[in-house]
């Protein structure tokens, strides 16, 4: 059943998830960062505020989405908004020269907008492809719909293709940090319940390096794990 049943995007817990993926970028050292389904450009906005991130990229499919964010910056105060940022209309899956060569790449409550059959396409694109040093992904914990008074089986928005329990969302993360070359950690994004953990979940895949290879965060650029 999919059904549109509340706003989860203008709440608290949308802040403290944008919040959660900015503090994940930081501490990684990340100066640059791509926006993977950028949407309306709220972690755009937040990430042009933050002077370590020098290069900001929004992509997304929908043309639509883009001009929301394009206005949001627009209206921005801080002109760092207007010159840092970027916008770019594509797909995950598709090389664009442009998406290539920044340090991170941030999937916020994206990926359950990707129908299933497409999750390989996506992974080869942006683990296998773009290959940052680190990528953020967070995405809605089925577990804990019961609390938000979701009736079972039904999905919190009516354009989710689905959403993954925990155990799903690490053995899919677990599985593309191993067949890619990446470390992967994971984090609660929300109030904990000790049975159905926490609203939001997320990821942070961090690139290996190469047998043999002991790599060192380049100055100004991701540390990694």
């Amino acid at each position: 059943m999919r059904q549109r049943n509340a706003d989860f995007h203008t709440t608290s817990l949308h802040e403290e998830r944008l919040t959660a993926v900015i503090e994940a970028l930081l501490a990684k050292g990340c100066t640059s960062v791509l926006d993977l389904g950028c949407g309306a450009g709220h972690l755009l906005l937040r990430l042009a505020a933050q002077p370590q991130f020098e290069k900001i990229m929004g992509v997304d499919q929908s043309g639509v989405a883009l001009a929301e964010a394009r206005a949001l910056l627009a209206c921005s105060q801080d002109q760092r908004a207007k010159t840092r940022v970027s916008l770019l209309q594509s797909s995950f899956t598709a090389f664009i020269p442009e998406m290539t060569g920044f340090d991170a790449a941030a999937m916020v409550e994206t990926i359950e907008h990707i129908e299933p059959r497409r999750l390989s396409a996506v992974e080869r694109g942006v683990f296998g492809t773009l290959q940052p040093q680190t990528i953020v992904i967070t995405t809605p914990n089925r577990e804990y719909n019961r609390l938000h008074g979701l009736p079972e089986g039904t999905l919190r928005h009516a354009d989710h293709q689905f959403e993954w329990t925990r155990a799903k969302f690490t053995a899919w993360a677990t599985g593309v940090a191993q067949r890619q070359g990446y470390q992967v950690d994971f984090a609660p994004i929300g109030t904990y319940h000790p049975r159905y953990g926490s609203s939001t979940q997320m990821a942070i895949f961090s690139k290996k390096a190469p047998p043999g290879i002991a790599r060192k965060p380049e100055p100004g650029g991701c540390k990694t794990g």
